[in-house]
């Protein structure tokens, strides 16, 4: 048996200092997701389709990681081994389609983050995303297995029900139209389910680049369906902004995604999805503070700060986590 050694926690075997840096990387990662709904949302306004912001967003991503698989001959190897996974039932090939239902929220970005405010669009987002979590916890979606619906975490996901009520309170009777609330709260349940999605694929492949290229296929493809069809309709923009910024929702996904299953070995599930939304509401409230066209209310204020406190107490468990099996073909490498 090992021995603990000074500075080193006894739960997971990781130092105080690196445990604190991991917490604050996840919460700047959480920051990260709130800019993307930023740049997103911009993008839309400015080309005046938000569908074809999100197909930007997903196709710029989905080259990036084209990229990165050729330059990982071990990544190449094990996107390979999918087809075998998936006939012998080791990977459910539902679990590939995590990126074409978590699109809705990209889209849901491009469509309505700008005229919503990105506070209020990630408050809609997270209540969306708890109620999503509670469910799919409670049927066992994810990688981790089945949880039991415990009264903590059923409070914690009204309470985000009644801060998304709080946030729009006052602007229901503006030009806002119902389904621009509902929209964020639908894409915030998807991305809950997309998340436990590409988690099985991570698991079973034992490669995160893996899964963001399987998530970024997937939900390219239904985005530029939709685009196509939508602008044959409508008509397609006729130009485009020239602000390099506009273009990097798709580089700032990856990124979060990647941070995100770095830190996770490190901090846990509970912890790292706590500090990535805690950092997430304060990023959005702070880019519409500081924003000339948004203006927040003490309402979106209080809305923000009723979502963080049901975050924190729909996941306050403690540190104990159940950590993904993954299959012994790719259990001493990891892309």
């Amino acid at each position: 048996m090992q021995k603990n050694r000074p500075g080193v926690a006894d739960a997971d075997g990781t130092a105080p200092s690196t445990h604190r840096l991991a917490i604050a990387a996840a919460a700047a990662a959480g920051g990260l997701l709130a800019v993307q709904t930023r740049i997103n949302g911009e993008l839309g306004a400015r080309l005046g389709d938000g569908l074809m912001a999100a197909l930007i967003a997903f196709t710029t991503g989905l080259v990036l990681i084209v990229v990165g698989l050729l330059a990982h001959g071990g990544a190449r190897e094990r996107l390979r081994s999918i087809p075998p996974l998936v006939r012998s039932g080791a990977l459910p090939g539902w679990t590939l389609l995590g990126g074409a239902v978590g699109s809705s929220f990209v889209i849901s970005q491009g469509l309505v983050a700008a005229a919503l405010g990105t506070a209020l669009f990630t408050v809609a987002a997270v209540a969306g995303q708890a109620v999503s979590g509670l469910v799919l916890d409670r049927v066992g979606v994810g990688p981790g297995g089945s949880q039991a619906v415990t009264t903590r975490r059923l409070l914690g996901t009204l309470l985000c029900l009644v801060a998304v009520a709080l946030s729009v309170a006052s602007r229901l009777e503006s030009d806002i139209a119902w389904w621009a609330i509902v929209l964020p709260l639908v894409g915030g349940a998807a991305l809950a389910w997309q998340q436990a999605a590409n988690g099985r694929v991570r698991a079973g492949t034992g490669s995160v680049i893996v899964a963001t290229a399987v998530n970024f296929a997937a939900g390219t493809v239904v985005v530029a369906v939709v685009t196509v069809v939508h602008g044959l309709v409508t008509g397609f923009p006729a130009a485009f902004p020239t602000d390099p910024w506009l273009y990097l929702g798709g580089a700032s996904a990856i990124v979060f995604v990647a941070a995100t299953a770095a830190l996770v070995h490190r901090t846990g599930v509970l912890l790292l999805g706590l500090a990535i939304i805690a950092g997430q509401l304060v990023t959005s409230l702070v880019l519409d503070l500081f924003s000339a066209e948004d203006v927040v209310d003490g309402l979106t204020v209080a809305g923000t700060a009723l979502a963080l406190v049901a975050v924190l107490i729909a996941g306050s468990r403690g540190r104990a986590r159940t950590p993904a099996v993954e299959p012994r073909a790719h259990s001493t490498s990891r892309a």
